[in-house]
C-alpha cells in the first residue's frame, strides 16, 4: 500500500463542489475498460483566449473578467470558472515533502552515479525517477490519487508540472520516459473526466496526441518564441504566463487577440501581498 505525502504548495482543504460547465468545448478522451478495450470519456477543454489567472502561490478572489484559473491541488476550485488543478507530478515539493519521500519511497527519487539526489536547483525540488515501467507504476500509486482528488474537488482539468524534468536529469531521464509517464497521467485524468494540460516542453508537441494532452499551460512562450507552435498544436487553447513585462507586451501585440496571455510575478504571490503582479491582455 502506498503512503501519500502531505499537501503541496498551499494549505487549503479540498472541498466537494458541483461540476461547473462553463465556456469550453466538450470532447472525448480514451479511457481503459475493465476488459482492456477503450471507451470515449467526455472531458471539457477550455475556450481559446479565455482570461486566465495563475494562483499557484495561494488562492484569492478572482476578478469578474477571469474565466479560467489554475490552483494547487490542495486549494478549493473557484466557483463559476474553468478550474485547472496543479500537480507537481515529475518532481517533489521542497522542504518537508522531500523528507517524506526519503522516508517512504527513497527508491522513487532520481539519483546520480554516486547515489546523490538529482535536484532542480531553481526550485530546490528533487526529481522523481520515471526511468522504468515499474517505477512509473509505483509513482502512479501516489500521483494517481492526487488526480482523483482533483476530480472529487470539482476541478475541470489537471496541470501536471515539470514534464521537462528530463532536461535537468544529468542524462538519467529522456523525453521518452517523460512521454510514457505523461501518458499514464492522461489516462488517469480522462478516467476521472478531467482534461489534461501539456505544461511547457515544446519538444513533446509531436507526441501530444499519443500522450493524450487536451490543451496547454505554457510559461513564457513569447520569451522563447514557442507561442506559434503551441497555438497551432492546440488550436489556440493555451494559457501563456509571462513573467517579464516586455515579453508580456510583445505577446499581447502579437497574440493578444487570439491567445490567453497573463503577466504574473515569478513567485505567483496572492493578491494583496508584496510583489504581487497580474495583468492580462
Amino acid at each position: 500500500m502506498a503512503v501519500f505525502p502531505p499537501p503541496a504548495r498551499t494549505a487549503g482543504a479540498l472541498a466537494l463542489v458541483l461540476f461547473l460547465t462553463l465556456g469550453g468545448t466538450a470532447c472525448s478522451a480514451t479511457g481503459a475498460k475493465p476488459d482492456g478495450g477503450s471507451t470515449p470519456k467526455p472531458v471539457r477543454v477550455p475556450a481559446a483566449n479565455a482570461d486566465f489567472d495563475y494562483q499557484l502561490g495561494g488562492p484569492y478572489p478572482l476578478s469578474g473578467t477571469v474565466r479560467a484559473v489554475s490552483r494547487d491541488r490542495s486549494a478549493e476550485p473557484a466557483e463559476g470558472r474553468y478550474n485547472i488543478c496543479y500537480v507537481n507530478a515529475f518532481q517533489t515539493q521542497p522542504g518537508e515533502a522531500v523528507t517524506w519521500w526519503k522516508k517512504h519511497h527513497p527508491d522513487l527519487l532520481l539519483t546520480d552515479d554516486d547515489g546523490e539526489l538529482i535536484v532542480d536547483e531553481d526550485w530546490d525540488e528533487p526529481l522523481l525517477d520515471i526511468s522504468t515501467a515499474p517505477r512509473r507504476a509505483a509513482l502512479m500509486d501516489i500521483v494517481g490519487p492526487w488526480i482523483d482528488g482533483c476530480a472529487t474537488a470539482g476541478y475541470d482539468a489537471v496541470e501536471p508540472d515539470n514534464l521537462d524534468s528530463y532536461e535537468r536529469s544529468d542524462g538519467k531521464l529522456t523525453s521518452r520516459h517523460a512521454a510514457a509517464f505523461a501518458r499514464l497521467l492522461a489516462q488517469r485524468a480522462h478516467r476521472q473526466h478531467l482534461a489534461i494540460a501539456q505544461k511547457n516542453t515544446a519538444d513533446l508537441l509531436p507526441r501530444r496526441s499519443h500522450i493524450g494532452f487536451d490543451f496547454a499551460v505554457v510559461e513564457e512562450c513569447a520569451r522563447y518564441k514557442e507561442c506559434p507552435d503551441f497555438s497551432d498544436a492546440y488550436d489556440g487553447r493555451i494559457f501563456d504566463i509571462e513573467y517579464v513585462r516586455k515579453d508580456f507586451a510583445a505577446a499581447c501585440r502579437t497574440w493578444g487577440a487570439s491567445l490567453s496571455v497573463t503577466l504574473r510575478d515569478r513567485d505567483v504571490r496572492p493578491a494583496g501581498t508584496d510583489g504581487y503582479v497580474r495583468r492580462s491582455c
